[in-house]
């Protein structure tokens, strides 16, 4: 099954996240097919860069967003 989720990247008690579609046996922060934005929670207000077209595709073939990702979307407006 294909998953639309965050991969964590960033220092120690600094996060700054990737947007992007994987294998969900995959690890979290292993091998993914394709990034699609990212997500930075650290700046005021929370930085969400998402490529809306890749994202819908993708949804469209079939990925499942994780919780998370999903709520991204729709604060970045891509799905209601």
């Amino acid at each position: 099954m294909v998953k639309i989720r965050l991969k964590r990247l960033g220092a120690h008690k600094k996060p700054f996240y990737r947007v992007v579609v994987a294998d969900s046996r995959t690890q979290r922060d292993g091998r993914f097919i394709e990034e699609i934005g990212y997500f930075d929670p650290m700046t005021e207000p929370p930085v969400i860069n998402i490529d809306g077209d890749k994202a819908k595709d993708w949804i469209a073939k079939g990925a499942q967003p994780t919780d998370t990702v999903r709520d991204l979307l729709k604060k970045s407006g891509i799905v209601e």
